[in-house]
């Protein structure tokens, strides 16, 4: 007996070809599982001390929320230069070409302006952070050393978004659209 043609599977990583970009975007594809494999190897050796001797790392915690950040941080950045960003796609999507670039320059910009801001503000932050003198409660190391990556990725995030506001800008709506 025969066994039925199958049909072939999708793909499960997607073709979408990146945007051009100056800084590869492979920096935050790796730093991303980087990250989340530290984090996964850390909360399992948590589990295991927990489970076999009734205590945990006090470090964890900390470490874990620290590498969080980071991640969704990085995450965030691959995010808008993939153009995979929440969004109402209803609104964004539909309509006339000119229509939705328009729609997503106004977008870009608005992005833009909040991580401008988060860059300046997480920056006053660790800069009070610094002058104060402040210390984890765990481990007992100055906190801006956790912070420190806010300013830092928030800057990143703002010269990626940047450049893709940049990338719409420069590009032109199909003709009669």
């Amino acid at each position: 007996m025969q066994r039925p043609q199958e049909e072939p599977l999708e793909p499960i990583i997607p073709t979408e070809t990146d945007p051009p970009v100056k800084v590869p975007l492979a920096i935050e594809d790796w730093l991303a599982v980087i990250l989340l494999a530290a984090l996964a190897l850390i909360t399992f050796a948590n589990v295991v001390v927990r489970y076999l001797t009734d205590q945990s790392f006090a470090w964890t915690e900390e470490i874990s929320v620290f590498l969080l950040i980071v991640l969704t941080m990085a995450g965030g950045s691959l995010a808008f230069v993939r153009n995979h960003h929440i969004r109402i796609e209803i609104i964004a999507d539909n309509g006339t070409p000119r229509r939705q670039r328009i729609l997503g320059l106004i977008s870009n910009a608005c992005v833009l302006a909040f991580f401008v801001l988060l860059t300046v503000l997480s920056t006053r932050l660790v800069y009070d952070e610094f002058r104060f003198e402040e210390t984890s409660p765990a481990i007992g190391v100055p906190t801006w050393w956790y912070s420190i990556w806010l300013p830092i990725f928030a800057a990143g995030i703002t010269l990626r978004v940047l450049g893709s506001l940049i990338r719409l800008a420069r590009s032109r709506p199909e003709a009669g659209q």
